[in-house]
C-alpha cells in the first residue's frame, strides 16, 4: 500500500514538473522561417530603394542642364569682345595712323611734311582727299561722325563731311623763286599806328579801303590781323589773342619766311611759309584760332 502510495505521488510530482517546464519555456521560431521571413520583407524593400534615385544622382542630373547653360554662357561671354572688337576698329585709328595713310596715297617724290594732328570735334573721325601733281600735292582736311577712308567719294558730299582746312604744297626750281611768294613785311619798318599785343609785342595798324589790318613780326613770321574800319576793336582783340596763344605754341620754322593773316570774319584766313623751295600754304580754315592751331601742328 505504501508503495502504491509513493508511486501515485511521484507520478503526481512528474506531471506537474512537466507542466511548469511547458509554461516557462519561449515559443521562439525556428531559424530557417526566420531567415525566410527576413528575404521576404527585405527584398521589396531593396527594390523601392533602387527605384529611388540617391541624392548624388538627383544632383548631378540636376546640374547637368546648368552646367550646359554655363557652357553656352561662356561661349557666348567669349564672343561679345570679338563683335566690340568690331564695331571699335575703326575707332581705334589714331590721327598718326590716318595721316600715315594720307602720305602713303600721296604717290609723290616730294618731301613735304604733314601736321602731327588736327583740331577735331569729339566723337569725330579723320579723313581726307588727296590730288598729287608733278610739282605739287593737294590735300582736303575732313571730320566725319562715321569713319571714312581716304578718298571716299562721299566725301564729295557736304552733309557727310565737314571741311577743316586745305593744304597745297607746291615745288619751285629754287629757293629764291619759292620766297617770292612769301608776302613777308617788317611792320615795324613800314610804320603804322602803335598798339600794343602784350607779351612786350607792339602791333602796327593800317587802314585802307574800309579795311583795317593789325600787323607785328615774330621771329621770321609776318603775322596781321583783319578787319573792317567800323569794328576797329576786334582786329586788336584777335591780335592780342593770337599773341596769348603763340606764347606757348610753336609756328614751323620757315626757311626763309612766312606770313599769316588771319580774318575776323572768318572767311579770309591764310598761313603761307617757305621750307626751301618748297611753300606751304594754309586755307579753307573758318576760325582764325583754329588756323593758327593747325599751322602749330607743322612745327616738328
Amino acid at each position: 500500500m505504501k508503495k502504491i502510495l509513493f508511486i501515485s505521488m511521484l507520478l503526481s510530482f512528474s506531471i506537474i514538473s512537466a507542466c511548469s517546464d511547458k509554461e516557462e519555456t519561449p515559443n521562439v521560431p525556428n531559424k530557417p522561417q526566420e531567415e525566410q521571413e527576413s528575404k521576404v520583407l527585405s527584398k521589396p524593400q531593396e527594390e523601392q530603394e533602387s527605384k529611388v534615385p540617391s541624392k548624388p544622382q538627383e544632383e548631378q542630373k540636376t546640374n547637368e542642364p546648368n552646367k550646359s547653360q554655363e557652357a553656352h554662357q561662356s561661349h557666348e561671354n567669349q564672343q561679345e569682345p570679338t563683335k566690340a572688337n568690331k564695331g571699335n576698329t575703326v575707332a581705334s585709328l589714331t590721327q598718326t595712323s590716318v595721316l600715315k595713310n594720307i602720305k602713303s596715297q600721296l604717290n609723290t617724290n616730294l618731301p613735304i611734311t604733314l601736321p602731327k594732328g588736327l583740331p577735331i570735334s569729339d566723337g569725330t573721325f579723320l579723313t581726307a582727299t588727296t590730288k598729287s601733281e608733278v610739282n605739287q600735292v593737294e590735300i582736303l582736311f575732313f571730320e566725319s561722325n562715321k569713319y571714312l577712308p581716304i578718298n571716299d567719294p562721299k566725301l564729295k558730299n557736304s552733309k557727310t563731311a565737314t571741311v577743316i582746312a586745305r593744304l597745297v604744297v607746291k615745288q619751285y626750281k629754287n629757293a629764291k623763286e619759292a620766297n617770292e611768294q612769301i608776302a613777308f613785311m617788317n611792320f615795324s619798318q613800314n610804320g603804322g599806328q602803335e598798339v600794343y599785343l602784350g607779351y612786350n609785342i607792339k602791333g602796327y595798324q593800317d587802314a585802307g579801303a574800309g579795311s583795317l589790318w593789325t600787323g607785328w613780326n615774330e621771329g621770321r613770321w609776318a603775322i596781321e590781323t583783319h578787319t573792317r574800319t567800323d569794328n576797329p576793336e576786334a582786329g586788336v582783340k584777335l591780335a592780342k589773342h593770337a599773341v596769348q596763344f603763340l606764347e606757348t605754341h610753336m609756328l614751323p620754322i620757315p626757311k626763309q619766311n612766312g606770313f599769316t593773316r588771319l580774318d575776323v570774319y572768318k572767311s579770309g584766313s591764310l598761313i603761307v611759309w617757305q621750307d626751301e623751295n618748297l611753300v606751304y600754304t594754309l586755307d579753307s580754315i573758318k576760325e582764325p584760332l583754329k588756323a593758327l592751331e593747325i599751322t602749330t601742328a607743322f612745327y616738328h
